[in-house]
């Protein structure tokens, strides 16, 4: 964490996290004892109107993850958007984010990406959010699930081709951290032979041209 992140949890009068047990753990290691409150994707609008009673009232809240960054396919943004109606000031503090990271030591161009968050579950409007993704020309930035991410190979392989430039990047900034580079077709069957286990980030070059057109089968049904 940086040292300015640190101060604002020492200054905070109430601390919204995803998962109390797992921030005190941290809090404990920093010598930090603050209130906390569970503030997760699941939280329904009566706790999102606690917080804001708190703020209101003039107190302090920092809103943690897990992992990552507040905001980015974790909760938050919910609660900032509140804020800022609420004409209560919000201030983003740097931290660990996946996509950066993951960005930065792909070895990919980094001048210009497409950040997707996780793919929708359907395979056909997954598709979809791939091929609009590929016509950006950038880097497409993607979180997967361990269990999905041999599938999602596959899909960039049937749209990109099997020979695109990919990077599997695994359990960033911990101890098993990993970067596997290679195609589409080689990394897919190297993780099919050998399961990935942890938080998955997926990265793959754009095809300069793309049309971005709609694949051939296209699910009509709603999918989040």
């Amino acid at each position: 964490m940086t040292l300015r992140a640190v101060e604002a949890l020492k200054q905070a009068d109430l601390i919204a996290c995803e998962d109390t047990r797992r921030t005190l753990r941290l809090l404990t290691h920093l010598g930090i004892s603050k209130p906390l409150v569970s503030y997760h994707a699941h939280s329904d609008t009566r706790r999102q109107n606690e917080v804001l009673r708190a703020l209101e009232s003039g107190k302090k809240v920092a809103i943690v993850s897990d992992a990552g960054t507040p905001g980015l396919s974790d909760p938050g943004t919910p609660l900032v958007q509140a804020a800022i109606g609420a004409n209560i000031p919000v201030m983003s503090l740097p931290g660990p984010c996946a996509a950066i990271t993951a960005l930065v030591g792909s070895g990919l161009p980094t001048d210009r990406f497409f950040f997707i968050g996780f793919l929708p579950r359907r395979p056909a409007r997954a598709k979809r959010v791939l091929t609009l993704a590929m016509a950006s020309e950038g880097t497409v930035v993607i979180y997967e699930s361990p269990y999905r991410t041999a599938d999602t190979l596959q899909w960039i392989e049937e749209i990109a081709g099997p020979d695109v430039p990919v990077v599997v990047a695994r359990e960033l900034t911990k101890i098993h951290e990993e970067f596997l580079r290679g195609s589409a077709n080689e990394i897919r069957e190297r993780l099919q032979a050998k399961p990935p286990i942890g938080e998955i980030v997926i990265l793959f070059k754009g095809v300069v041209g793309a049309s971005g057109g709609r694949p051939a089968k296209e699910d009509k049904e709603t999918n989040e």
